[in-house]
């Protein structure tokens, strides 16, 4: 089954976290792997501001080893629609609809998924209770 890891889970990843694993075997599968091009965007931002530029390229470039979807018209109006029905900001919209229209799973560890069809949530232990 194809799998969207959402930015979360890249960050995890990347930083070798708890839940790093949880994402591990999605992200290394780059036949099976989605990526919404405003992943690269939030993965490759925070890297940039919590890492280094060298870093955040290295990052954007190991994303776009999976099948990278633009943001395009059709996917704007569904993501706006998920987006208000589910109550989620604007780029987890835009990540759950990208999951959606490729009938992937959407793997994340952010609550404002947690529960929605089509999502495997892993809490992040650092963010329980």
């Amino acid at each position: 089954m194809a799998a969207v890891v959402d930015s979360s889970g890249w960050i995890e990843f990347f930083i070798g976290g708890s839940n790093g694993d949880c994402f591990a075997e999605a992200i290394q599968d780059v036949d099976g792997l989605i990526v919404p091009a405003i992943s690269i965007t939030e993965v490759y931002r925070w890297v940039l501001r919590e890492v280094s530029a060298a870093d955040a390229l290295i990052a954007a470039a190991s994303m776009k080893q999976g099948h990278v979807v633009p943001l395009d018209a059709r996917l704007a109006v569904i993501a706006a629609e998920l987006s208000h029905r589910h109550r989620l900001p604007l780029a987890d919209g835009i990540i759950y609809a990208t999951a959606r229209t490729a009938d992937a799973e959407l793997l994340t560890q952010d609550s404002d998924l947690q529960g929605l069809p089509g999502v495997r949530y892993f809490a992040h232990p650092a963010k329980e209770g």
